[in-house]
């Protein structure tokens, strides 16, 4: 397998099978009959924003496999197919076991239900235990509402994550795990285009209002998963779903009050991801807030979601809309790209399908990633700078990771947007045992929103003047 993403295990994107690691609106409901046809897996038939878990099972990254299997139950859009766990198993059992309390090799299930009597939204997360264990705690059964459309996303910590089950049960479900032998990596969904059908309509007639953005802190809106400021190199995967694991049997329960109070020693299991960034990194730093809903297997508590956020950025962020590009990692075929596996991916996120490869185009992904990152990610370096570290192994707080994580997308184990467009990042980092500390924005002025005045950025000695610029001048590479 080639190439690392650039992010830890925790953040990381995936090594994809054979590969290196506001565009013309088509409504996703369109074309998606036709492409579910060939997305249904092959495997069918047969902050702190992260905490620490337990990892017995794996001395070293290179013991571990990370590639794993979940067994999706029967009738997982039900409610009792909703609170019956899924069971990780191996892909390949000669590479080594999988395990759910082994954070590099956790699989989490997220699923959000649409009442259409109410036109309301609530989540349910679904279990995932080892195969053959029992659940810690048994999950809740949650209610119903008569004709509620459930949508489900998945979301890894390892490389690749392939669904399994009985090939009926799993068409029937409407699972997309990637285009036919090419899986999408991390991420996975099951009937999310019914789903996001339901709740656009809702939208739409007014039945179903989405809740504004908000002003952050620096005096911009509050970012989305689809701002430039957020995203890297594969957006919008992983979920927020968090889990329990008992410390005495090592044996996995959902996160609720009641499971809790069970386990009160209990080790909180979480799935990097954007989303989670979003909702517990950026938010906490910027004085903002994600849309949340009710936990159905948590009664009294909302909970924020890969669809809410979706929902969200499709209603409220401004131009320019960071929809998944055809450089995208996991919506690559090999090493080429591919229209039908790019809009596979994008409805299963609620984004308008491309017409064709042009209307994902990485160049101009890469272009705006430019204008928009590096100049927030320093803006608001007083405050991300307080934050804890997603990943304390790559930098030593939210503003480096952040800085880190930008570089490591430009780069050519990344979106490639350092070849695409012949410019090196504007971003220069500090290290020190491998971990960033520090980083320095090159030849620019910052705009900080809350003043409306422009910053001037110090720079390390590099013996150039300061650039009078409002935008990056990123090194053309030579």
């Amino acid at each position: 397998m080639s190439n690392k993403s650039p992010e830890s295990h925790l953040y990381r994107k995936g090594v994809l099978p054979n590969q290196r690691r506001r565009e013309r609106h088509i409504s996703p409901f369109v074309l998606i009959s036709s492409l579910l046809t060939l997305a249904i897996i092959a495997g069918a038939g047969a902050l702190l924003l992260l905490s620490p878990s337990l990892s017995s099972h794996a001395k070293d990254d290179a013991a571990v496999n990370g590639d794993c299997s979940l067994i999706v139950p029967p009738q997982p859009l039900t409610a009792q197919g909703l609170a019956t766990p899924y069971q990780l198993v191996a892909t390949d059992r000669d590479k080594g076991a999988c395990h759910e309390n082994n954070l590099k090799q956790a699989a989490f299930v997220q699923g959000a239900i649409f009442n259409p009597q109410t036109n309301q939204i609530s989540i349910y997360n679904p279990l995932v235990v080892d195969r053959g264990d029992k659940p810690a705690v048994a999950p809740v059964v949650p209610t119903l509402p008569q004709g509620a459309i459930v949508g489900l996303w998945f979301g890894f910590n390892g490389n690749n994550l392939t669904l399994r089950g009985g090939t009926q049960n799993l068409q029937a479900s409407n699972c997309v795990n990637g285009l036919a032998n090419s899986i999408f990596g991390q991420f996975a969904y099951c009937n999310a285009s019914a789903f996001f059908n339901a709740a656009n309509q809702a939208i739409t007639a007014g039945k179903l209002t989405v809740p504004a953005l908000g002003m952050a802190n620096d005096g911009m809106p509050c970012p989305t998963v689809r701002d430039f400021s957020l995203i890297d190199m594969d957006q919008s995967d992983n979920v927020t779903t968090e889990y329990l694991i008992d410390p005495a049997t090592r044996r996995m329960a959902q996160h609720t009050d009641a499971a809790s109070g069970q386990l009160p020693q209990g080790i909180l299991q979480t799935n990097g991801s954007d989303n989670r960034l979003l909702a517990l990194g950026l938010d906490s730093a910027l004085g903002c807030q994600s849309w949340s809903a009710p936990d159905l297997a948590n009664p009294g508590h909302n909970v924020t979601a890969l669809p809410l956020n979706e929902l969200q950025a499709a209603a409220h962020q401004a131009a320019p809309v960071a929809l998944v590009p055809s450089g995208d990692p996991m919506v690559k075929v090999g090493n080429n790209t591919s229209l039908a596996k790019v809009n596979l991916y994008r409805a299963g996120v609620n984004q308008p399908l491309a017409q064709s490869l042009a209307d994902a185009n990485t160049a101009q992904y890469c272009q705006n990633f430019l204008a928009k990152a590096p100049s927030r990610i320093f803006a608001d370096q007083s405050m991300t700078s307080l934050k804890p570290s997603a990943d304390p192994m790559l930098a030593n707080n939210l503003f480096t990771f952040l800085a880190q994580r930008f570089n490591g997308s430009w780069g050519a184990k990344g979106l490639n947007c350092r070849g695409l467009l012949g410019l090196k990042s504007p971003i220069k980092l500090s290290m020190q045992d491998k971990i960033t500390v520090n980083a320095t924005l090159v030849g620019t002025q910052v705009v900080n929103g809350n003043q409306g005045k422009k910053q001037p950025v110090k720079k390390q000695d590099t013996g150039n003047q300061q650039s009078t610029q409002t935008q990056p001048v990123p090194e053309i590479i030579k």
